[in-house]
């Protein structure tokens, strides 16, 4: 069995890795202000930025799903690799050797199945690319250099090839240390009727397929020659690393500029990333083996930030196959906030073909000529239609209508109606731009009334769907007293030193919202304000209670504080004004509980009763003359 991580390295790992370097090899950060850095939530879908990112506390939290935590927490949820998995990666990045408890570090063995696999194909990438250089690998070379692809080409993308013989491959990796299993799990080898595993890979160009990190974690195979009775591509089949919906080749190559310039280029196929790229194209990226679908749009919209401004250029091949490819991206348009636009390559030819035709200009001159992808869709429907004909051109408003109303922008929707009421030759345009219009409250009504009622008649003996546990009490951040009590709590756990030692002092009966007495209890816990030494915030969190506590922990200790000054008198006001409103209500009860005594109560008890009014009574009138001085 693996060994414990030694605590000291765990300790090194979190502090070696910032977790905005992280955060960034994921989505788009930009400046929230404070410190903060803000982008779209990778743990789910949003239209606007609410998560963000503290460097100097290295945490994260989502103000939408409430995810949050650490370095270590966010790779571990968002590549789902155990805690370990997680530390040895990070490790390995930061160049540091971790040690391994109950039995010392035995390299390979003790290491999990993720980073093995990972592992695994970084040494195969190593492997095909040095075997491009070989004699059997002419024909790959010639492949290569008959798409315009000299061998600098290869070495920036890690073209390989995979040699003819049935174990090369796996031999090299048994040579490493993996075993048979993992080479199955991997992907990289299959079993043979023999019962022995061997290649997957045979005779075949090599593209290394990376994830948004730039980790290798599975490979596309191009057919060579005419003996080879597999398919033209083949790629690694899904593994615990790969997930070919999940996946978009060159996206470790084109991220920073995709994020740079706000556009993406969708392209077909591998020969045409590296054409885009080596023509200047440097955001062109591809699907492996499948078509865009909703897990590739997710990627881009983290680092496109899905703004208005930006946008995704398609390019398809001008013939019937292109066409069809372009309608079905065309039905995911409204799932980006980002203009989509279409580029079609002349004579049928694809990037790689363009480049090799007319030259590096041409392909960067393809995407600049890009249409509108609405513009596309409708000039598509309407053509399908004969317009010399009354009902004709009435087949094609109804056709076409509803792709005008779906546009988002009312501007543009409106502008699209006049272009299509032309198109059709209607002369009465306000009639299409009313019909549009029509189309267009429709979709949103539906849009706003679920469909409850059709679900009930279709299935009335289903129970009806209960509803979620609650994360605990809900806050009620409209109440003055719940934001004077919320900014407390972020002031003593973002800057401790302005509310010590005042705050330890304060009871958990002077919050009146039960998560935050429970984020004062995990303080307290944590050995209070007075001690926020190094690892401070890691103490509050592992104090709390609960994961609901945690999150709301590392809520508060990265959300903004309310004011631009945020010094010891901003601090004093909070601290008062939390003290002045346990005291008033205090005051509120010991008067409840005089009205109760009434007349005929026991004079000492009544006296009391009366005295500690008095003394409340003059600490808040203390309290309000003096400020934070009367603590």
């Amino acid at each position: 069995m693996a060994g414990r991580i030694n605590d000291d390295d765990v300790k090194a790992v979190r502090d070696a890795v910032p977790i905005d370097a992280v955060v960034s090899e994921y989505l788009q950060l930009r400046n929230a202000g404070g410190g903060n850095l803000k982008g779209l939530c990778p743990f789910h879908d949003e239209k606007s930025p609410s998560f963000q990112v503290s460097p100097a506390k290295g945490l994260f939290y989502c103000f939408g799903c409430q995810t949050g935590g650490d370095t270590v927490d966010f790779v571990m949820k968002i590549d789902h690799l155990s805690f370990s998995e997680t530390i040895e990666r990070l490790a390995s990045q930061a160049g540091i050797t971790l040690r391994y408890e109950e039995g010392g570090y035995t390299p390979g063995r003790q290491q999990g199945e993720r980073i093995r696999l990972v592992e695994a194909h970084k040494h195969a990438a190593r492997f095909y690319a040095d075997q491009l250089a070989g004699p059997e690998a002419e024909i790959g070379r010639k492949f290569l250099a008959g798409r315009g692809f000299d061998q600098a080409a290869a070495e920036h993308f890690g073209v390989g090839y995979s040699p003819a013989g049935w174990d090369h491959l796996t031999r090299f990796l048994r040579g490493k240390g993996f075993s048979d299993k993992e080479l199955l799990l991997s992907g990289l080898a299959q079993d043979s009727r023999s019962g022995k595993p061997i290649d997957r890979f045979r005779g075949r160009l090599m593209w290394p397929i990376r994830d948004i990190t730039g980790e290798v974690i599975g490979f596309g195979a191009r057919k060579l020659r005419d003996d080879d009775n597999g398919p033209k591509y083949l790629n690694t089949p899904e593994t615990a690393i790969y997930k070919k919906s999940h996946v978009l080749y060159g996206i470790d190559l084109a991220k920073k500029d995709i994020a740079k310039t706000n556009r993406a280029v969708v392209v077909e196929g591998y020969t045409d990333v590296m054409a885009c790229h080596l023509a200047g194209v440097t955001t062109a990226i591809a699907t492996c083996g499948t078509a865009f679908a909703g897990d590739h749009i997710k990627i881009l919209r983290r680092l496109l930030m899905d703004n208005a401004a930006s946008e995704v250029v398609f390019t398809f091949d001008g013939d019937a196959a292109g066409q069809k490819a372009a309608l079905r991206a065309f039905e995911d348009d409204q799932k980006f906030a980002a203009e989509t636009s279409i580029a079609i390559t002349p004579g049928g030819m694809d990037p790689c073909e363009l480049r090799l035709a007319e030259g590096d200009a041409a392909v960067a001159a393809l995407v600049e000529t890009r249409t509108p992808l609405f513009a596309f869709a409708i000039r598509q429907v309407v053509a399908r239609h004969n317009l010399d004909t009354a009902e004709g051109r009435a087949a094609a408003l109804e056709a076409a209508a509803p792709i005008v109303a779906n546009i988002k922008n009312g501007a543009i929707q409106h502008e699209y109606a006049v272009q299509l009421a032309g198109m059709l030759g209607i002369l009465d345009t306000q009639f299409v731009v009313r019909r549009v219009g029509q189309l267009a409250r429709w979709a949103r009504d539906r849009g706003q009334r679920p469909d409850a009622r059709t679900a009930q008649r279709q299935a009335p003996q289903q129970p009806a769907p209960q509803p979620q546990a609650a994360r605990g009490p809900a806050l009620n951040l409209r109440s003055p007293a719940a934001l004077t009590e919320r900014e407390l709590l972020k002031l003593a756990l973002q800057r401790p030193e302005l509310v010590a030692p005042a705050f330890d002092a304060y009871g958990e009966d002077e919050f009146t919202a039960q998560p935050y007495v429970a984020v004062r209890r995990a303080i307290e816990q944590a050995g209070g304000v007075g001690h926020a030494a190094d690892g401070y915030l890691a103490r509050v969190r592992e104090a709390a209670p609960d994961d609901t506590v945690r999150a709301l922990v590392t809520e508060l200790a990265v959300e903004a504080i309310r004011s631009k000054n945020v010094d010891e008198a901003y601090a004093g006001v909070q601290l008062v004004q939390v003290r002045l409103r346990a005291v008033e209500r205090r005051v509120k009860d010991v008067q409840a509980s005089l009205v109760r005594l009434g007349a005929q109560a026991d004079p000492a008890q009544l006296a009391a009763v009366q005295n500690e009014l008095w003394v409340l009574e003059q600490y808040g009138r203390a309290l309000k003359d003096r400020g934070a001085a009367a603590l």
